[in-house]
């Protein structure tokens, strides 16, 4: 008697239990089947972009902001510019960061003086 018993518990508690999968849309990238978080570091980085003024000190603009994708400097005859390019947009799923997909925040002398291509034609 006591095996039937047994045999219910067993089939009932495994019908009861489930293997739940969670799925946040998110930060879902459907091509790479893994959660990223790249869409959110874009919205993020255009929320920031749109709240930039001319005249910002790099500091204060880096801090804001975080690590950039690419981090360019050069001289040009006696200003020194610093390039600091943040992912934007996404164009190829591919895994790999490309300047096309950036952002760049141009910085004359510590002070940044523009951002997006146009800016950066006029270097």
């Amino acid at each position: 008697m006591k095996k039937p018993l047994v045999l219910i518990c067993v089939l009932a508690s495994l019908s009861l239990s489930a293997c739940v999968i969670s799925i946040d849309d998110d930060n879902f990238d459907g091509d790479y089947g893994s959660h990223s978080s790249w869409q959110k570091e874009q919205r993020e980085n255009r929320k920031h972009i749109d709240r930039l003024a001319l005249g910002e000190p790099k500091d204060a603009v880096a801090l804001r902001m975080g690590e950039p994708a690419f981090n360019e400097a050069l001289q040009k005859d006696d200003n020194q510019y610093q390039l600091l390019w943040y992912r934007t947009q996404h164009i190829d799923s591919d895994g790999v960061t490309t300047k096309d997909e950036c952002t760049p925040l141009i910085f004359k002398n510590n002070i940044l003086v523009g951002w997006g291509e146009t800016a950066l034609e006029m270097i």
